[in-house]
């Protein structure tokens, strides 16, 4: 979903050209497919219509969230297009709040003159997308510009969820036990606990059936804990170089060491670390002496908040959480 948004938004520090200044990096210029961004968003809006169409459906009826007949409405919803209007409320929810991300990254790599590719998004039948990313391509020469581009997409994106997120809330229903029910059971962030308590004041957070809109902003805080890993080139992991380079490597390995044993409470945490203990927990070298200056570190401690919040230990189930 956003910096690699289900699967991390993958911008490479060093890719296809480099920037003058950089010497020994070729530059080789390519030219924006803009017909593959826009088909790819395009699919990515179709496939997050007709998810929240069927999201739309089991709240509407108060029944719980049951994947295998969601996936068995997608034929009929197709066949009967004015059905796939139900979904929008979860599918422009969820676009806005991934634009907003991957725009946060391409408009801080423009400001320090990066060349940046415009997003790429990523259509998936189960809950819509696979998330958005964008590719860097040339070379970040500062630590202060890779601290802007890896922390601007999450801090943007946030800027979005958590209004959609209240509004999404205001709009649930309450339904005891409803979180414990159905064929995939989502779980809880810090985020929407805290939210729950404030609009739904005495009620359990197990018992809110979150609204479509509602459920837009958890998948964004969902791809948003994701990114925010102090890992390789995810976007904690460019937060991380820009603050401790010589640490970034130590530290990589060691969180996704943490991740193994989390799979106990939800698998995807064990393939998450295997993948990017293997694949994924380097950095490119940026030679560059300066330190980040005050309010930069401010806002790397902002960063770790919001992935505090957007955190779940359970994501989602197919048994009981």
């Amino acid at each position: 979903m956003s910096s690699q948004d289900f699967p991390p938004a993958s911008y490479p520090l060093y890719s296809e050209s480099a920037a003058a200044e950089a010497p020994g990096f070729p530059e080789v210029r390519l030219r924006d497919r803009y017909w593959l961004h826009a088909l790819l968003f395009v699919a990515t809006l179709a496939s997050t219509t007709t998810v929240g169409a069927s999201m739309q459906f089991f709240f509407d009826r108060n029944l719980p969230f049951d994947l295998d007949r969601s996936f068995a409405m997608y034929p009929e919803l197709w066949q009967h297009p004015s059905l796939l209007l139900a979904g929008l409320p979860f599918s422009l929810t969820l676009l806005a709040i991934l634009m907003a991300h991957e725009l946060g990254h391409y408009l801080a790599a423009l400001r320090h003159g990066v060349n940046a590719s415009l997003p790429y998004f990523l259509p998936s039948p189960l809950l819509g997308t696979f998330g958005a990313f964008i590719r860097l391509r040339s070379p970040i020469c500062s630590k202060r510009a890779l601290f802007d581009i890896g922390a601007a997409g999450p801090l943007a994106g946030f800027v979005f969820l958590l209004p959609a997120l209240s509004v999404g809330l205001a709009f649930s229903k309450v339904i005891p036990g409803i979180a414990h029910q159905g064929s995939l059971q989502f779980g809880i962030p810090s985020l929407e606990w805290l939210l729950g308590k404030i609009i739904f004041p005495g009620v359990a957070a197990r018992d809110i059936y979150l609204h479509p809109a509602g459920r837009a902003a958890w998948v964004g805080m969902l791809a948003t804990a994701f990114n925010l890993l102090p890992i390789g080139q995810l976007d904690g992991g460019h937060i991380v170089y820009a603050l401790f380079p010589r640490r970034h490597g130590m530290i990589s390995v060691l969180v996704c060491l943490l991740l193994l044993p989390l799979g106990k409470f939800w698998f995807g945490w064990l393939l998450w670390g295997l993948v990017l203990l293997i694949l994924g927990r380097r950095h490119p070298m940026i030679y560059d002496s300066g330190e980040l200056d005050a309010g930069r570190r401010k806002l790397a401690l902002a960063t770790l908040v919001i992935f505090l919040l957007c955190f779940t230990l359970v994501p989602a189930a197919t048994g009981g959480l």
